[in-house]
Formats: structure tokens, C-alpha cells, sequence
């Protein structure tokens, strides 16, 4: 079967739980699926109580408004108004009646899991619901062949709409994108329901997938183990892509340096994405004090976020504030050329699961920049970068062991800059290019079935 003859006339939908924007893994999938030939259409969740769209490429984008959402809001609105009122008497009151209530909480998650077993969640996070109530008739609607259900809260849609169309005659198929293992996940809000709740909510819905892809050969190895699939996920890194975008939709790089009001000669080290306490940005901070001259530049999507305002004045009773600087994310295409300018990248993460099993984003961003990695010691990450040779390990947490491995790139960056060079260059195979032909190939095996019952009804 050819391409054409696979995509033509078939609908991806895509859905995920987010506004799309700063998600590149999404955009990345979206776009190239798109240009492939696929009908694809993104469904995430608009920032405002109105629907939003837009195009990715040939892809379509509807953000779809959470606002219809009576039961879950309700609680929610409640909790939010004993929040604020906490939060006005003061943080410790705060954090005080969050340890009274853990009791309760795990006993709510002991009951529920007896009685319900992975049925559970509807009581432990019902706010899952709002999810079904944004996406589920839209999705009816759109009569896709294929779901494309990114990340966990994704997988309890996708697999409801597949069972829909399915009791209606129409065949579709199901794949879920584990973005992350969850066991290993650190929870997103500050209660005893939440993961017991998701990983309820996981177990229930993952049979109903016709296949699963992921992050990395290691998660894969635990999702098949995990939930005892039937073939192992197919891995699709989260590589950046390297083919140029048309012109109508490009603007000019900006200049790393210049935002960071530094020359050339100024030895300047990177991080970019998420700025929270476990990526480890304390650490070299705190080793800013070892490093005479130089400096941090943090590319981030919000500077004025709590943890950063935080992280700012720790520089500042160290006296290094004048050599952290904060510049905003760009376009996930233009982020290796952006990084480019820099000397080393950082990866100073702190020990989790997660953390563990998976070469994260930023670590093929700095490679297409050819940049030099300082990466702390978890596992994955730390054995490429010694395999490779392009870069150098610390030990988590320990700014005087950063200060050591940042000052040994610096000192000679083409030695680390050539394990990018030669025939056994890891770049090639770490471009979303490469990915998306993975993708493209498993797609076309899903729908292969189900093309040939078409035109044999056809015919």
C-alpha cells in the first residue's frame, strides 16, 4: 500500500488536554501527520470560555472550551472559595488544613478502590468528566478513522468515542501517546486522590487501545510490563524537527546574546523549558558563585511565575543576579538555532521516576545546537552523554560538582562538540523527521485492515 493510497480520505483526530501552544510534541505530531497526507484534526482545551482555531501546516487546531462542565465545576468553584479564603489568612493555614485533610483522603481512596476497584476515579477525580463533556460529541461529529489520544487524561475520550462509533458500525481505530509513566508521575495537585484516581482511570481504558507509542525504549519496556500489552509501544522520540518551515511562516531567530545583553566572548551556559523546583535550576545557581563571569540564560514561557521569582532572589543574596537572565520561549522549530549561541546546555534534574527513563526534549534541542551537556546523574541521560561523549555528568544536587563539570565543557567545548561529528553521529536518527516515518508507518499498519474491507465492500 502506498501512502496516497493509505492516507487519502482518512481522518486523524487528535486530542489533547492542553491549549497546544508550548506543547511541541503535539504540534510536531499534528503537523507532520498533516503534511504526510492525513486529515488531521487537533481538539485542546481553549484558555477562554470561547472556542479557538487556527492551522498547524495543513493541520486544523479547535480548542475547545471546558466551561460545560456542571457537576465537577460546582466542587471545584468551592474548593477554589475555601483556597482563597485560606490563602487570605496565610500560607501556613494553608498548608495546615491540607495535612488535616489528608485523613480523610486516604480513606476516600482506601473505600472507593475496595468498591470500585479501576472504576474508582468517577468518585476520586470527577472532574475527568469535563474532558467527555468538552470533547466527546465533537469527536462523534467528526467521524474520524483513527484517534490519536496524547497523554493519560486523553486515553478515557479517545477510548469512549472509539466504543461509540464501533457500537454505530463504523470502524475506528485507537492509538494512545504515553507522555510519561505514570506511577513515576509527580502528582499535579497536593491530594492523596490524585494519582490513585489517574492511575484508575489509566489501567481502565488502556485495552481499549489498538496500540500504544511513547517517549523512550525504557518506558516502553514498563508500559508493556505495567498493563501487559500484547506488542511492545512503539517508541517516537520527541526529536526536534529540522526541516525548514515555509517562508510565510517564518520570522528571524532571535539573538540568544543579545537578549542576555552579553558579546560573544561571554561564556554563557542555557536551559530552556519548564521552570519548577525539581528541574534543579537551584543547583546551578548556587553554582553561579564558583563560576567567575559566567552566565545563565533560563528560556522559559513565564517569568513571573512564583518558583522563578524565588529562583531570582536566590541569585540575589548570592550575588550572581546580574548573570541570570530570562528570555522567552520562541517557536519549538527555531529553539535549536536559538540555543546555538550558547556554550553549554544544562539538564540539572533531580531524581524521579520520570526523570529517569527518558532523553527529555531539551536534550536533543542542545544536541541539534551541537552544544556541549551538563547533565545530572539520572540514568538515561547521564548514560548517553557518557556513551557519546558529548558532554559531562554531575552529581544531582551538588552545585560545587556542577561548578566541575560546567568548567570542564567551558574549557574545551570542540572536544565535547565532536561526538556530533562523524559517521557514528547520533543526530540523524534524532530528528523528528525520523520519528514522524515511525508514526507515519504505524498509522498506516492500523488503518491497512480496515482500507481493505472498504474497497472490497466497494467493489
Amino acid at each position: 500500500m502506498t501512502v496516497d493510497d493509505a492516507t487519502a480520505g482518512r481522518r486523524i483526530v487528535m486530542l489533547v488536554d492542553n491549549g497546544v501552544e508550548g506543547d511541541s510534541r503535539v504540534q510536531k505530531t499534528a503537523r507532520s501527520a498533516a503534511e504526510a497526507g492525513w486529515d488531521v484534526i487537533l481538539l485542546g482545551c481553549s484558555p477562554t470560555d470561547a472556542p479557538q482555531r487556527w492551522r498547524l501546516g495543513p493541520a486544523q487546531v479547535h480548542l475547545l472550551p471546558m466551561n460545560a462542565a456542571p457537576a465537577a465545576a460546582g466542587h471545584r468553584s468551592a474548593t477554589g472559595r475555601l483556597r482563597a479564603r485560606l490563602l487570605a489568612r496565610g500560607g501556613p493555614l494553608l498548608r495546615a488544613a491540607r495535612w488535616a485533610r489528608r485523613p480523610v483522603e486516604y480513606a476516600q481512596v482506601w473505600f472507593w478502590r475496595a468498591a470500585q476497584g479501576d472504576r474508582s476515579w468517577r468518585r476520586l477525580e470527577p472532574g475527568l468528566w469535563n474532558y467527555e463533556r468538552a470533547f466527546g460529541a465533537v469527536i462523534d461529529g467528526l467521524a474520524p478513522d483513527l484517534i490519536h489520544a496524547h497523554d493519560f487524561r486523553m486515553l478515557g475520550v479517545g477510548a469512549r468515542a472509539a466504543e461509540r462509533a464501533r457500537a454505530a458500525g463504523r470502524p475506528v481505530k485507537l492509538l494512545w501517546d504515553a507522555h510519561e509513566f505514570l506511577p513515576g508521575a509527580k502528582p499535579r495537585r497536593a491530594n492523596a486522590r490524585w494519582l490513585p484516581a489517574h492511575l484508575a482511570h489509566e489501567r481502565e481504558y488502556v485495552p481499549y487501545a489498538d496500540a500504544v507509542v511513547t517517549v523512550s525504549t525504557a518506558l516502553a519496556d514498563l508500559l508493556r510490563r505495567q498493563h501487559h500489552l500484547a506488542e511492545l509501544p512503539t517508541v517516537v522520540l520527541n526529536a526536534p524537527a529540522v526541516t525548514p518551515h515555509p517562508p510565510a511562516e517564518s520570522t528571524p531567530v532571535p539573538d540568544l546574546r543579545r537578549l542576555c545583553g552579553v558579546d560573544g566572548g561571554t561564556p554563557l551556559l542555557v536551559y530552556s523549558g519548564s521552570a519548577t523546583a525539581q528541574r534543579g535550576l537551584g543547583t546551578v545557581v548556587a553554582a553561579l558563585a564558583r563560576l567567575d563571569g559566567v552566565h545563565l540564560a533560563l528560556v522559559v514561557g513565564d517569568a513571573a511565575t512564583p518558583y522563578l521569582r524565588q529562583l531570582l532572589a536566590a541569585a540575589a543574596r548570592l550575588g550572581v543576579a546580574d548573570r541570570v537572565h530570562t528570555v522567552p520561549y520562541v517557536p519549538h522549530w527555531q529553539v535549536p538555532a536559538l540555543l546555538a549561541a550558547a556554550d553549554a546546555g544544562v539538564i540539572p534534574i533531580h531524581h524521579w521516576p520520570n526523570h529517569e527513563i527518558a532523553l527529555i526534549t531539551k536534550f536533543f534541542e542542545y544536541s541539534h545546537a551541537r552544544l556541549p551537556i551538563v547533565v545530572s546523574e539520572v540514568r538515561t541521560m547521564a548514560e548517553t552523554v557518557r556513551a557519546t561523549g558529548q558532554g559531562e555528568v554531575f552529581r544531582t544536587r551538588d552545585p560545587a560538582d556542577f561548578a566541575r563539570a560546567a568548567r570542564a565543557v567551558l574549557a574545551d567545548p570542540g572536544r565535547y562538540r565532536a561526538g556530533y561529528d562523524g559517521p557514528d553521529s547520533p543526530l540523524p536518527a534524532w530528528t523528528w523527521e525520523a520519528q514522524a516515518a515511525l508514526l507515519d508507518a504505524l498509522y498506516q499498519r492500523l488503518l491497512a485492515g480496515d482500507q481493505t474491507s472498504k474497497e472490497a465492500t466497494a467493489r
